[in-house]
């Protein structure tokens, strides 16, 4: 029995649309302790894992380590706010890619900007902002992924049976694996400019006292 690869694309696709970011709205606005915080984030992070229901979202020890690398602030007594789950939503997205660093040179300048509820533009707008956005990406994602799709079955025109099927979604995973590839190293270099930025903007200050 093969495998029939346009059956998977159709469902790759379906899924798509299944996985989406926490909507603000959604997101308590009491604050919560960690045995609270930690099943809300299982609950709607769990359409985004590899195995639902095995696959860990986050742990307290995950918690705690983002706390103590200042990528999170600590919680008070002992509770989480509303704008700590917004910020372990961009951590849970960004650490599958970025160093812990990498993560905090992006997300550190943005909370301490903005982490307050009295600015004209805080922590919430900016999610809010970037989830309304989700569609266009998957809409944008979906597009790539067919045209990609479309040039690995014309690839290997030459071999025969199932060694093409596999020979051509062996070109298909490539195709994708080197765009995540590309992007990642486009991200990494963004973020080394930012941090040289913020590094020389420190210095500056440090100058001026």
């Amino acid at each position: 029995m093969t495998l029939d690869y346009d059956d998977l694309l159709n469902s790759i696709m379906k899924s798509l649309d299944r996985i989406k970011q926490v909507d603000v709205n959604d997101i308590p606005n009491i604050d919560l302790y960690m045995d609270q915080l930690l099943p809300f984030m299982e609950e709607n992070l769990k359409k985004s894992v590899r195995h639902p229901g095995v696959d860990k979202i986050l742990t307290k020890t995950m918690i705690n380590n983002y706390a103590k690398n200042d990528l999170l602030p600590p919680p008070v007594k002992k509770k989480y706010s509303k704008d700590h789950i917004i910020l372990l939503i961009f951590i849970y997205y960004y650490k599958n890619m970025l160093s812990i660093n990498d993560i905090k040179t992006l997300l550190g300048p943005v909370y301490e900007k903005f982490g307050k509820d009295d600015e004209d533009i805080n922590l919430k707008d900016i999610y809010r902002t970037i989830y309304d956005e989700q569609g266009y990406i998957i809409d944008h994602l979906k597009s790539d992924i067919k045209e990609k799709y479309a040039v690995a079955q014309k690839s290997f025109e030459n071999a025969k049976g199932e060694d093409k099927e596999k020979l051509q979604m062996f070109n298909f995973i490539s195709l994708l694996s080197y765009d995540v590839f590309m992007k990642m190293l486009l991200v990494e270099t963004i973020l080394d400019h930012v941090a040289e930025i913020t590094d020389n903007s420190s210095e500056n200050k440090k100058k001026k006292k």
